[in-house]
């Protein structure tokens, strides 16, 4: 944080006593660029981290902040998932994928997917991308990345030889 003196005109910033501000250079990015997270996102995160109780989940901003909008069931596939995703809207994704290794091995890796599809909106792109990296710092134990714009991006095998 930097302290400086300025004019109470000028600085729309806290104001600390006279003619002194905080200023908080990461108060204006995160206003710009990161959303809030709901309590519920970080739990749901949670629930299908250590508790495996979903498959996948599936975020949405909703005003400023981001939200569950979907829960896939322990039962439900890639496809499932997949299909959930809307053709023309950007979304953030959890998906828990099982699979054996080489060595005969049952595994699981968690990917975080940005979903941003070229026929979205130009804002709302912009929105998902400039908060992705605050949100994704929310949710602790993703193994893997994943930006897809488009269905063959996040194809079955890429997810394959990316937990691999």
């Amino acid at each position: 944080m930097e302290v400086g003196v300025v004019k109470a005109e000028d600085h729309p910033k806290k104001k600390l006593g006279p003619k002194v501000y905080l200023h908080q250079p990461n108060a204006m990015a995160n206003a710009a660029s990161g959303m809030a997270v709901e309590d519920e996102c970080k739990l749901k995160f949670l629930e299908l981290k250590a508790k495996r109780n979903y498959r996948f989940i599936i975020f949405r901003i909703d005003g400023q902040q981001v939200v569950v909008e979907k829960l896939g069931s322990p039962e439900e596939n890639y496809d499932d998932f997949s299909n959930s995703l809307p053709a023309n809207e950007c979304r953030y994704a959890v998906y828990d994928f099982d699979f054996t290794t080489a060595e005969n091995c049952q595994k699981s890796k968690i990917f975080f997917i940005a979903w941003s599809p070229d026929s979205s909106r130009v804002r709302m792109k912009m929105v998902y991308a400039s908060s992705k990296d605050r949100f994704k710092r929310e949710l602790d134990g993703i193994q893997v990345e994943l930006q897809a714009t488009d269905p063959s991006e996040m194809s079955f095998d890429i997810i394959k030889s990316r937990a691999l």
